[in-house]
């Protein structure tokens, strides 16, 4: 499968179990600062080189919700894409994720129900072998009756 799929919209009576998509980047100092400044989240473990190498993870590491966004990227920009809406997203992080770490986030379809709209997915964040999270979305997908 490529990275990045084509972006735009899988409507609700196109989506099948399975179906997964997927991009791959790399995290930069950039991402975090500007991740930092958009969150007001300025914890040191994220953006002070000493402060961090003195902690459990002997250095920076990215905010757990940048990698989380990753996961929000693939389900609004390909699966389902446009027009999704999200209702739910449950997260564990199970390792961290650091500058110059190249993240691959993908969602999969677990579950629809088309009545609703409604379409789980589960989410995954990689890094080379490592899950670094993972958990599950519940969105609502666009439709073609709605178009």
């Amino acid at each position: 499968m490529l990275d990045n799929m084509p972006r735009g919209t899988i409507c609700i009576e196109d989506i099948e179990i399975g179906m997964r998509r997927h991009l791959r980047k790399e995290i930069t100092d950039r991402d975090i600062e500007l991740f930092a400044e958009v969150s007001t989240d300025h914890n040191p473990v994220h953006l002070d080189d000493s402060y961090a190498q003195d902690t459990i993870f002997e250095g920076r590491i990215a905010h757990g919700m940048l990698t989380a966004g990753l996961i929000s990227a693939v389900i609004g920009e390909q699966l389902p894409g446009h027009g999704t809406i999200y209702l739910k997203q449950s997260l564990t992080f199970l390792a961290p994720v650091r500058p110059g770490d190249v993240v691959m986030a993908e969602v999969i379809v677990t579950d629809i129900q088309f009545d609703k709209r409604r379409v789980a997915l589960e989410c995954l964040c990689v890094v080379g072998d490592t899950v670094v999270l993972k958990g599950e979305a519940l969105v609502l997908a666009p439709s073609r009756k709605f178009d």
